[in-house]
């Protein structure tokens, strides 16, 4: 075959681009920190980086989720642990007024702030996290106690459940029923225990012909609401550790999601620099080589 100089010239241009192009590629990494920087450049580890760029998205999402489940749980126990003292206040006042010496004015001072507690409480079950009623269940724009209704409190209990695991779903509410409306059958006419509990004592202090032992009676109701409490707080502590075990699992999930992508994307940087210096090499070698190609022909000496 007969090699011709315009072929050798063609030949070492295409060298030199070709040269050119895997430097780009070497600069390309170093700058970006990645194998490749489009699908062209290895269509399997783009296929592998989509997969397990999906699965990190779904970590960090059940992470943001965490965060809503513990803003939920914390703000319901802070609010119950409050109910709790409101209602312990409330039974040292009845312990006070069942007190047969306590002439009619200091009953109604007793109402008077037994009244003022009450109000609490309902402060307390309408607690709102962001624009959400915590204590109404599903419904959560609308408040869960307002005493002008009948009835006063909510009857809604479903469960407001976050996914905070692939299909694993976790209640973050409490069941209002359990903690604002327990029934006292001898008490309550409208089946609205504790605010109704309230509403017949504060009627009882205010009324001069009843006796201590009438009053004395809502200890055990103003009990059994305290009791209520302090069991839907053993069920969100159960919850909540629950929950924090979860996290730690997510989390370590989150740290092999990333390592993965990582050895699927990122590249050796050492290596990259030692590839690219190499080829740095080859590419003056073919310069020189092609500086030597390209002679002076006889054409040049007959001008």
């Amino acid at each position: 075959m007969r090699v011709t100089q315009g072929m050798l010239a063609a030949n070492m241009l295409r060298n030199l681009s070709a040269s050119y192009a895997q430097l780009g590629k070497y600069q390309d990494q170093l700058a970006t920190g990645k194998k490749i920087n489009r699908p062209s450049d290895d269509p399997v580890v783009a296929m592998k980086g989509m997969a397990y760029r999906t699965n990190l998205t779904e970590v960090q999402q059940y992470k943001r989720n965490f965060s809503e489940a513990h803003s939920w749980i914390d703000n319901s126990d802070s609010a119950l642990d409050e109910a709790t003292q409101v209602l312990q206040r409330i039974r040292e006042l009845v312990v006070q007024a069942s007190n047969d010496t306590y002439e009619t004015t200091q009953r109604e001072s007793i109402a008077q702030e037994v009244q003022q507690l009450t109000d609490h409480l309902v402060s307390i079950a309408n607690t709102k996290v962001g624009d959400k009623y915590i204590f109404n269940g599903t419904d959560t724009l609308q408040q869960p106690v307002d005493l002008n209704r009948t009835p006063p409190v909510s009857t809604n209990n479903s469960e407001v459940k976050i996914e905070l695991s692939q299909g694993i779903y976790i209640p973050v509410n409490v069941d209002p029923t359990k903690v604002f409306s327990y029934d006292n059958a001898a008490t309550t006419a409208n089946g609205n225990g504790l605010f109704s509990d309230l509403k017949f004592l504060n009627n009882d202090l205010n009324d001069a012909t009843k006796s201590g032992a009438d009053i004395n009676q809502y200890l055990s109701y103003i009990d059994k609401h305290i009791n209520n409490l302090l069991s839907a707080r053993a069920e969100l502590g159960a919850r909540m550790n629950r929950i924090e075990l979860m996290e730690e699992r997510v989390d370590q999930q989150e740290v092999v999601a990333n390592r993965i992508l990582s050895d699927n994307e990122d590249a050796d940087i050492e290596r990259v620099i030692t590839d690219l210096k190499m080829q740095e090499t080859v590419h003056r070698a073919a310069l020189g080589v092609g500086s030597r190609i390209i002679q002076p022909t006889l054409l040049d000496f007959l001008r």
